[in-house]
C-alpha cells in the first residue's frame, strides 16, 4: 500500500514530466525516448511505390545516389560509393507497376523490369513488406575479358566515333 506522502509526491512527479513534455518538439520527444523511437525504414512497411531488390549491404558504402533506368521513375538503380572511391549496385528499385509478387518471388510484367531481375545472380525472394533480397551478378574473371557484349559495344562505338567524325567534316 502507499501512503498518502507517496501518492503526492507521485502525482507532483506526473504533473512535472507533463510540463517538461509540452515544452518539448518532436524531435526532442524521440530524442528523450531510452530506445530512441527511429523511423520505419523504406520498404519495410509494404506500402511505398516501389519494390526494393537489394543485392549488396550498405554498410560497406559511404555515399549513396539513386539513377533513373530507362523511362523516369519506373526503374531505378541505387548506387554506392565506397571509402575506396569504387561505385557499385547496392539495390534496385522496381516500380510497382512493372512488377507483381508471386509465391513469394518478384515476377517482372515489363521489358525494363525483366531485363534488371534476368541480370541478377539469383531470382529477387521476399524478405519483408517490399524488399527483397538477390546475388549481385556474376564477377567476370579477367582471362575470360573482353566478353562478347564488351567487344559488340566497342564495335559500336567505334562506329558512332567514326559517324560523328565523317558528319562533322
Amino acid at each position: 500500500m502507499t501512503t498518502q506522502k507517496q501518492r503526492t509526491a507521485a502525482r507532483r512527479n506526473i504533473q512535472k514530466a507533463q510540463l517538461v513534455w509540452k515544452s518539448m518538439s518532436s524531435r526532442q520527444h524521440s530524442r528523450s525516448q531510452p530506445e530512441g523511437r527511429s523511423r520505419r525504414k523504406p520498404g519495410t512497411k509494404g506500402t511505398g511505390k516501389y519494390y526494393h531488390v537489394a543485392v549488396r549491404s550498405k554498410e560497406d558504402f559511404v555515399t549513396f545516389r539513386t539513377q533513373d533506368v530507362g523511362q523516369r521513375g519506373h526503374v531505378q538503380r541505387v548506387a554506392g560509393k565506397r571509402s575506396s572511391g569504387t561505385w557499385d549496385t547496392i539495390k534496385w528499385l522496381i516500380s510497382k507497376s512493372d512488377a507483381h509478387v508471386e509465391n513469394g518471388k518478384l515476377v517482372a510484367d515489363t521489358a525494363g523490369a525483366r531485363k534488371v531481375l534476368s541480370q541478377l545472380g539469383s531470382t529477387a525472394k521476399h524478405v519483408r513488406g517490399d524488399m527483397f533480397q538477390a546475388a549481385p551478378r556474376r564477377d567476370v574473371p579477367e582471362h575470360e575479358k573482353p566478353t562478347p557484349a564488351q567487344k559488340r559495344a566497342r564495335r559500336t562505338n567505334i562506329k558512332k566515333a567514326q559517324a560523328a567524325r565523317h558528319s562533322a567534316a
